[in-house]
């Protein structure tokens, strides 16, 4: 079994992707689950383009759409499931975090990975339309532990200071105002390659990895991410395991035992996916249909 050793109850959340989708409605979701304790946070995802249903169809960018739902809600926590670091330069992205931080008055999980694969063609055009550049893999992971490293310093370095790394390069970098959390938002990050393990291992706080595939598939990735954080002298209880699941209107069966696995993998973060268009009060569905039904995890 993975890293924890306690029994408890999975920490619940739902991610609405701004896609396909008006933002009333993205809205009336996110108030409704915010008067829901059982949900405890709730996410977006960061695409530019569609990455399904109509290629020319709606997508809001996610961090000025989660600036706007951090206004609006004052319990959940919220965040990007995850942040593709290969759209914003780090600085950048730390500062906007940080205000995200302050918006939301400390709030804010902070999410993000290496980017799209480059086998996923609806992900990949998105990169092309918007003029920004869209390096291999070793590119990826490298520039995503820089990034880490810079965006956590920005946050906490109370003096200007310069970054000379291989991906990127920062001259009197200094950020202010500094996110409300203290050190800093926990930093998640999402991916399932081996070298974006490492990373985790390094940098996270919480490690997501989409579900829909087979539980072995996920145990072994959680153990594998154990043997990197022993390698480096971290205690792999450190870092919460996290997953995104979608969920079925028609078939929650399906849900509820895809979260039962999930759950006995020693997952102790779930994310449930809602795909629009949203049903009247599936906020309050989603907390009796799933949340109040689930037993605790044993790690």
């Amino acid at each position: 079994m993975p890293h924890t050793q306690r029994t408890s109850r999975p920490s619940f959340g739902i991610m609405t992707a701004p896609s396909q989708v008006d933002y009333p409605d993205i809205l009336r979701v996110w108030r409704e689950a915010d008067a829901i304790p059982e949900i405890e946070h709730a996410w977006l995802f960061d695409h530019l383009m569609p990455i399904f249903g109509d290629p020319n169809g709606p997508t809001y960018e996610g961090w000025t759409l989660l600036s706007a739902l951090a206004a609006h809600t004052a319990r959940m926590r919220l965040g990007v499931l995850v942040t593709s670091n290969r759209f914003r330069p780090p600085a950048m992205l730390a500062r906007i975090a940080a205000t995200v931080d302050v918006v939301s008055g400390g709030r804010l999980d902070f999410g993000i990975g290496a980017g799209s694969r480059p086998s996923h063609p609806l992900a990949r055009r998105e990169y092309e339309a918007h003029g920004l550049p869209f390096h291999d893999a070793e590119h990826a992971v490298g520039s995503l532990a820089e990034a880490c490293t810079v965006i956590r310093r920005l946050w906490t370095s109370d003096e200007p200071f310069d970054f000379d790394g291989t991906y990127v390069r920062l001259t009197g970098a200094y950020g202010k105002p500094k996110p409300v959390q203290r050190p800093h938002p926990p930093i998640m990050i999402g991916g399932r390659s081996s070298a974006t393990l490492r990373v985790v291992a390094e940098h996270a706080d919480l490690r997501n990895i989409p579900g829909g595939g087979p539980v072995d598939d996920l145990v072994r990735r959680s153990t594998l991410l154990d043997k990197y954080c022993a390698e480096i002298g971290r205690d792999p209880a450190s870092i919460v395991r996290s997953i995104h699941l979608p969920v079925s209107y028609d078939q929650p069966g399906h849900t509820r035992d895809a979260i039962g696995e999930a759950v006995d993998a020693g997952f102790g973060h779930v994310i449930l996916g809602l795909p629009a268009p949203y049903p009247t009060n599936v906020a309050r569905w989603v907390a009796d249909e799933f949340i109040g039904t689930t037993p605790t995890y044993r790690g």
